[in-house]
């Protein structure tokens, strides 16, 4: 089974962000996956910011990444856009690390104007990190979530139907890669 790392960008440690990505990777381990979470927040600060990529976490972080099948990028919306956690961690990413990678955005916020904002502010981003195979992301009001009074962490059916489909679609996508030749093999000589 592919290997798949979770990437949450929320500074918080309450977050439903994290609650988020942690039930997908649930649902993702119960498949057989393995699934490994990295909580940004968990990062040393200093050599994030100062863009450190010699640190021993932060190279440990960056070759998760390299080392993936498939990666999860999980962020609350704040003003139109992905976390500026998120932002310092993905720009200490090699030009091309996520090339050959199934990836699937989650963000989570306020309000539905947030809506687009997987489309319009992170999906350039991942593409530029060479994503080629972005699933249908998905975006949760953070009234769904009920991360602290321990009943379900999506709090109605119609968001649990639409998490759980998300998590299939990218499931098949990263089944659907772990099939194909690498460009070189498949072209016939």
């Amino acid at each position: 089974m592919a290997s798949v790392l979770v990437l949450t960008g929320s500074p918080s440690i309450t977050s439903r962000t994290s609650a988020l990505a942690h039930h997908v990777a649930d649902e993702l381990v119960l498949s057989g996956h393995d699934v490994h979470v990295l909580d940004l927040r968990d990062l040393p600060a200093a050599a994030l910011l100062a863009a450190d990529t010699s640190h021993p976490r932060i190279v440990d972080a960056v070759q998760a990444v390299l080392a993936a099948d498939g990666v999860i990028v999980a962020t609350p919306i704040y003003k139109a856009s992905y976390s500026g956690l998120l932002k310092v961690f993905l720009d200490l990413l090699p030009q091309r690390a996520l090339e050959g990678k199934v990836v699937l955005p989650l963000a989570t916020g306020g309000t539905v104007a947030h809506l687009l904002a997987i489309d319009y502010s992170l999906r350039p981003v991942l593409v530029s990190l060479g994503a080629g195979h972005i699933t249908t992301g998905r975006f949760v009001l953070d009234q769904h979530i009920d991360h602290t009074s321990g009943g379900p962490l999506l709090a109605d059916e119609s968001t649990r139907a639409c998490v759980a489909r998300t998590a299939d679609a990218f499931r098949v996508a990263l089944r659907e890669a772990e099939h194909e030749l690498p460009v070189a093999l498949a072209t016939p000589a």
